[in-house]
């Protein structure tokens, strides 16, 4: 019998390699505007951890060490203002992306089910629904969810708006997803980055937001953004301690396991505020560089309110604007790369270094 390959879609980021190539004809080379990665360096705390721990032997644990599993359920405490968790409410992951891939196998979800995923989204939850075989609506209306959605997400800052949400509005997620018996999962891994307050971003088990039930709730956290850990894949979920008992018990059989210097890498990154801050701090200052570039240029930036990203528009299709941004050596994202209800916008990272985000600023000036 022949062998079906899975229906995936092309990878977008190969739809930018002609404008990459134009953008790199700039006398003064490429500025690549268009990808999250972090550019400035590890902390040192993180990195004495991660060199403490390399006598790794045994087999780490699937689960997390006790350490490290108390290591979220603090930050979760100190940072979130959720303080109810115990260690079984918490699991670490090989990053966050792998287990927004693969939550709706691991759920069982398939070809009768629906996933929700925002208007405008990162488009892994929609890989993840194809992976499990099962169909996706892009919808931030939860009067718009079928009847048979058994995985709703929700993410909050947004990829790529950074559209937050604030408590009343997970409340009418988690009320929803509740009345259809789904699975609500609240992608938070920008939540640390916060432009309109030095506080993180409500999460999903704020008890504000879930009235002390957890059932059915997860919130998924990475720590590649607030400390510079995306060569690590740092990540974890908290909330229903069933759905963590059942994410453990299929993680063991697959064998996805963070490994032993990782784990004390992430106890020593949840355990230090200050690196954070500083990071922030960082972030911030490229951002108003950038950022007052840009709406000079003409652009208006809608929503950003957190996260790592601008997102802009001048009432053009967004390929256009990123061949113009190309022809000036920088190179950004069509919203189309997040679904088909944003044409007109593109995504602008911040990922950059002083110099680069001062140099872009200067290049963007030339759109005007």
């Amino acid at each position: 019998m022949a062998r079906t390959p899975l229906a995936l879609p092309d990878f977008p980021w190969d739809a930018l390699v002609p404008y990459a190539t134009i953008a790199k004809k700039h006398p003064g080379g490429i500025i690549d505007l268009s990808v999250g990665s972090p550019v400035d360096p590890t902390p040192a705390v993180i990195r004495d951890a991660l060199n403490a721990a390399t006598d790794a032997h045994a087999y780490p644990q699937v689960a997390g060490t006790p350490a490290l599993r108390e290591s979220i359920v603090d930050w979760y405490s100190r940072r979130r203002g959720v303080h109810d968790l115990t260690v079984a409410n918490v699991l670490p992951s090989i990053g966050s992306k792998e287990l927004i891939a693969w939550l709706p196998l691991m759920l069982g979800l398939g070809a009768d089910d629906v996933v929700v995923h925002p208007a405008v989204a990162y488009p892994t939850y929609a890989i993840g629904a194809a992976l499990a075989g099962a169909s996706v609506v892009a919808s931030d209306d939860p009067a718009e969810w079928p009847e048979n959605t058994k995985l709703v997400w929700v993410n909050s800052p947004g990829n790529p708006d950074g559209r937050v949400l604030d408590v009343d509005g997970l409340k009418r997620a988690v009320a929803r997803a509740r009345e259809l018996g789904a699975v609500i999962a609240s992608d938070e891994c920008y939540a640390e980055l916060n432009w309109e307050g030095d506080e993180p971003t409500p999460s999903i088990l704020d008890p504000r937001v879930i009235d002390g039930d957890r059932s059915s709730v997860l919130s998924v956290y990475s720590l590649s953004k607030q400390s510079n850990l995306a060569g690590y894949r740092a990540g974890f979920v908290a909330g229903c301690s069933d759905l963590i008992a059942e994410l453990l018990g299929i993680r063991k059989h697959a064998g996805l396991i963070p490994p032993a210097p990782v784990q004390a890498a992430m106890i020593a990154a949840l355990g230090d505020e200050a690196h954070v801050a500083a990071q922030r701090e960082l972030y911030r200052a490229r951002r108003d560089r950038v950022k007052t570039a840009v709406e000079a240029a003409g652009f208006r930036v809608d929503h950003s309110e957190a996260g790592l990203y601008l997102w802009a528009t001048r009432g053009e299709p967004s390929w256009q604007t990123v061949a113009a941004f190309a022809e000036v050596g920088v190179l950004v994202v069509p919203g189309s790369f997040y679904g088909d209800n944003a044409p007109e916008h593109v995504r602008i990272a911040l990922t950059v270094t002083d110099a680069q985000a001062e140099a872009a600023a200067e290049r963007i000036a030339q759109l005007a």
